[in-house]
């Protein structure tokens, strides 16, 4: 095996998940195929730093189908930092995304392991900007 491919993240409603992921974090969509029972498979996936050595893991957009899946939007890892996102400029990455509205829940610190300030996406689930040391 050589790399985590997909990470499913439940949703409300694909069209607005995609316009805060594509628009707001800057991910590129990847893919969005009708699977003709209303269902669609939907990936999205931040774009490649330069010297990357192929494409990172995907997030794949799964709406929400009953109750229990519903519950679970916004809180898949139970209010812990689920999700990292790195960075090769964390000044313009964060100026962009305040500026797109992303709602920082923690200020910027600067760690030994890096620069890092913790943001919530569209449902609550928590994420770190981080750019490694």
């Amino acid at each position: 095996m050589s790399h985590l491919a997909l990470v499913t993240l439940v949703v409300d409603d694909y069209d607005k998940a995609i316009a805060f992921y594509t628009g707001a974090l800057g991910f590129e969509l990847v893919e969005d195929t009708d699977r003709g029972d209303g269902s669609r498979w939907v990936v999205v996936r931040p774009r490649a730093l330069p010297g990357d050595a192929g494409p990172g893991t995907g997030l794949l957009l799964g709406r929400a189908k009953d109750d229990a899946q519903r519950a679970s939007i916004g809180a898949q890892t139970g209010g812990r930092v689920g999700f990292f996102l790195y960075t090769d400029d964390f000044a313009r990455d964060h100026a962009r995304m305040r500026a797109a509205g992303v709602r920082f829940v923690r200020e910027t610190r600067h760690e030994p392991y890096g620069t890092v300030a913790v943001f919530e996406d569209l449902y609550g689930n928590l994420w770190d900007l981080l750019q490694p040391a």
